[in-house]
């Protein structure tokens, strides 16, 4: 499916419209912003899909809520509730479908700032998930929009989603739309997600998540007398010390070919989430050795690692660490694994989005991938729709940060980009 760029005076069209909606997409990114849809728990996430929904149905789309029905977290409190938009031109195909989430992490401290005020000073909107990404949701939303304001018969069909749960790991949000076939490969053809990685870079994939806990069980004793015990936590150093050691020089020196960004998370990485063992430190004292310690660790693997190389590893070290304190017993359990993914070299939609970035922009796109996850991966493993993306508007280093923000004028631009390219993608041949 080849990519046709549009004939410049209707790139004019398009910007002039854009510029001309300008001050309504930063009141619908303000106003999404004073919906406090925390995550966890996932509060607002109805009221907020709801008004996505209903500025939807304004805008001429035909408009499904999709709960995730069965799924733990959906709970009468806090109600998994996604959006989808869905307009369809001359032809069902090409579709494209331009994804969201409207969860955002909890505030936490150092504001200066109303978090949830949706403050627009100085050519920035602040708030939490400003750009993390309701300003991201505002530009898809929008970008379909102007397309309809600008007169333009879509080609084929495009879709607008706002999805909960991202920061969770979205599964009751878009591995819920991928699992019951909202999104799908017999029915979508491209995927934009406007996640803030900087507006004039593309990102084209991501690392590989392997989450493990590591527990160790001891034997209790007196603390007065610890040699007749065996201290799980004594036990927890030993394997954190051979992780220092050994495993992390290891991972410092592998370096992959998928262009991560920062620089660092272009080399493999792990990190100690979390520790806990022994007695509680603010509780009342007892005087025992501990028996059981627990760590949770966050493996961080290359492409060219692969997930059985990685599990491998963590196994031979664990093994090591059995030897060292063979009083020991150590056990190790998965909580997440998510696999590498990279968009396909060949994807029309990198030069959909590259292209319109040039002429809006007026410079050079860059590709990158990205440090984390996002939902890129249930669209490619699950969805099976390879031709994904990110981009859209914000700083990728603002998000989840105190005072988070979105550049008004970066936000404009994106709209433009995502507006161009999508009509791009759909005047490409029409599926058979």
């Amino acid at each position: 499916m080849d990519v046709v760029p549009l004939d410049p005076a209707l790139v004019e069209r398009i910007s002039a419209v854009v510029d001309a909606t300008a001050d309504e997409i930063v009141a619908f990114t303000s106003e999404l912003i004073r919906i406090p849809t925390v995550n966890p728990p996932g509060e607002e996430y109805e009221t907020c899909a709801r008004f996505i929904g209903d500025t939807l149905k304004r805008f001429d789309f035909e408009v499904q809520y999709v709960a995730a029905e069965g799924h733990p977290d959906h709970t009468a409190a806090h109600p998994r509730v996604n959006v989808i938009g869905r307009r369809q031109g001359r032809h069902p195909h090409p579709l494209v479908h331009l994804n969201g989430h409207f969860d955002v992490v909890p505030a936490g401290e150092g504001w200066t700032v109303d978090p949830f005020g949706g403050l627009v000073r100085d050519g920035k909107v602040y708030g939490r998930g400003a750009c993390d990404m309701k300003a991201g949701i505002a530009a898809g939303l929008f970008a379909a929009e102007v397309l309809r304001r600008a007169g333009i018969e879509l080609p084929g069909t495009i879709e607008v989603s706002g999805t909960v749960d991202e920061e969770s790991g979205g599964l009751a949000g878009v591995k819920y739309l991928a699992d019951t076939q909202w999104i799908a490969k017999d029915k979508t053809d491209f995927v934009i997600i406007p996640e803030p990685l900087d507006v004039d870079r593309v990102c084209i994939g991501h690392r590989g998540v392997y989450w493990f806990e590591v527990e160790a069980h001891g034997r209790i004793g007196h603390g007065s007398m610890p040699f007749l015990g065996a201290s799980a936590i004594e036990g927890m150093s030993r394997f954190q010390a051979l992780v220092e050691e050994q495993l992390k020089p290891k991972l410092a020196g592998r370096l992959t070919d998928v262009p991560v960004v920062p620089p660092g998370a272009r080399h493999a990485t792990i990190n100690t989430n979390g520790i806990q063992g022994g007695q509680p430190v603010d509780g009342v004292q007892t005087p025992c050795v501990a028996d059981h310690c627990r760590a949770i660790f966050d493996r961080r693997f290359l492409l060219e690692e692969g997930l059985e190389f990685t599990k491998d590893e963590i196994a031979a070290l664990v093994n090591e660490a059995r030897r060292l304190v063979p009083d020991i017993r150590f056990e190790v359990h998965d909580r997440l694994i998510v696999h590498p993914t990279r968009t396909p070299d060949d994807s029309p939609i990198i030069p959909a989005l590259t292209g319109a970035i040039q002429r809006v922009l007026g410079r050079q796109a860059s590709l990158i991938a990205s440090p984390g996850t996002y939902d890129h991966k249930h669209v490619a493993k699950i969805a099976g729709v390879p031709h994904c993306v990110a981009y859209g508007p914000g700083e990728l280093v603002l998000a989840h940060q105190p005072d988070e923000y979105c550049g008004i004028a970066d936000l404009v631009a994106a709209t433009k980009v995502i507006a161009i390219a999508s009509l791009e993608l759909m005047q490409g041949a029409a599926r058979a």
